[in-house]
């Protein structure tokens, strides 16, 4: 399928055999061995699908799961040891798609991972286009066209930029935007949108004139 795979899993063993068989499906596997790593990664880029083990070292999966589902709808399947219904319930409800128990076979993991990577490009939803001076951004496929020329983003840079389009005409504080991209308990420091506006207009070029520096107040997109 040429589907990028982000694989987060502690065990170095379990993670070279994944990858192997990804590789060996045509896939693009990429590693992370703890839930920090993973979710820097996925800062930095889009993945068709994460398989994310719960119990790491640094950040466990469910919180990686938690802070992911904050701005990207990638497909997630846990892989745990953990088995109780009780665990499944809240891997559920934090946003996971599916739930694989240790040991299992690679063959029904790579049928599950596919299947909801087929889900997810298939489903295109009404009302999925949003424009404004002349950006396109689309919402199922999470494309975004600056006139005729496609621009490619980082998920942050994404999450930035529907925020605003989602909010025309309205001007958005740092913090707001800070809550709505980042989430609720990030620590850094609000100056952090600067940087990523920045290399967001650097990325949309003359059509980045939309996107307006209210003084003292925060952002704001016209169209």
């Amino acid at each position: 399928m040429n589907s990028r795979i982000l694989i987060v899993e502690d065990e170095a063993k379990l993670r070279e055999v994944l990858c192997d068989y990804f590789i060996s499906k045509g896939d693009l596997p990429v590693e992370a061995s703890n839930g920090k790593q993973a979710l820097d990664l996925i800062d930095e880029t889009e993945f068709d699908a994460v398989l994310l083990d719960i119990m790491m070292p640094e950040l466990d999966g469910l919180s990686v799961c938690r802070a992911v589902r904050r701005t990207n709808d990638v497909p997630i399947i846990f892989l745990t040891a953990l088995s109780d219904e009780e665990d499944k319930l809240l891997g559920y409800e934090l946003g996971a798609d599916d739930y694989i128990t240790k040991p299992f076979s690679l063959s029904v993991l790579y049928a599950k991972t596919t299947a909801l990577i087929r889900r997810n490009r298939g489903n295109v939803l009404a009302g999925d286009r949003m424009e404004a001076g002349g950006i396109a951004l689309e919402i199922s496929t999470r494309r975004v066209f600056a006139g005729n020329r496609e621009v490619i983003l980082t998920p942050k840079e994404y999450a930035l930029l529907r925020c605003l389009m989602q909010n025309k005409n309205m001007v958005m504080s740092r913090e707001q935007l800070l809550v709505k991209c980042w989430g609720y308990d990030y620590e850094g420091e609000s100056r952090a949108v600067d940087t990523h506006i920045k290399r967001l207009r650097e990325k949309l070029g003359d059509h980045a004139e939309c996107i307006r520096t209210v003084i003292k107040a925060g952002y704001r997109l016209e169209g």
